[in-house]
């Protein structure tokens, strides 16, 4: 059976595994150990951030994360979804959609006005999951510039 829940510290080496599959297919991104343990760190010590997790068995086998915004557009809080990834194992199995509801479900109670996600422009399967659960597309592009090293 699974089960939606938050993430804890204990959670970060299974989340960085799922991070692993997710950043092998998506070419923007390359899994990085460090980098995924200090964002998911983070993540989890944000007080504008929740990662929510599926389990099945006391392992984590799916996750996503929302972090809050300010948007001047809909004059109020909005969220990003990130890093909505199922463990290659179970896909297909309504783990992403319960991840979703659930997300969906927090955003209401938090009185987030719009939820936005970016996904890779070639990832088929992504695009028509979040297509046929009532995502739109629209007309905005991603554009991205580095400061770090």
């Amino acid at each position: 059976m699974i089960i939606i829940d938050t993430a804890k510290k204990e959670d970060i080496d299974d989340m960085i595994n799922l991070l692993k599959q997710l950043f092998e297919i998506e070419k923007d991104f390359a899994p990085n150990y460090e980098n995924q343990r200090k964002g998911l760190e983070l993540l989890l010590n944000n007080k504008d951030a929740i990662i929510f997790v599926a389990r099945y068995n006391d392992k984590v086998v799916g996750m996503c994360s929302i972090q809050t915004l300010i948007s001047t557009a809909e004059g109020g809080k909005v969220g990003i979804l990130e890093d909505l990834v199922v463990d290659e194992n179970f896909r297909g199995m309504g783990v992403g959609s319960k991840l979703l509801l659930e997300v969906e479900r927090y955003c209401k109670e938090n009185g987030l006005l719009r939820l936005s996600l970016l996904a890779d422009k070639d990832n088929k399967k992504a695009l028509e999951f979040y297509k046929s659960r009532g995502w739109k597309f629209t007309n905005l592009i991603c554009l991205r510039k580095f400061f770090g090293e």
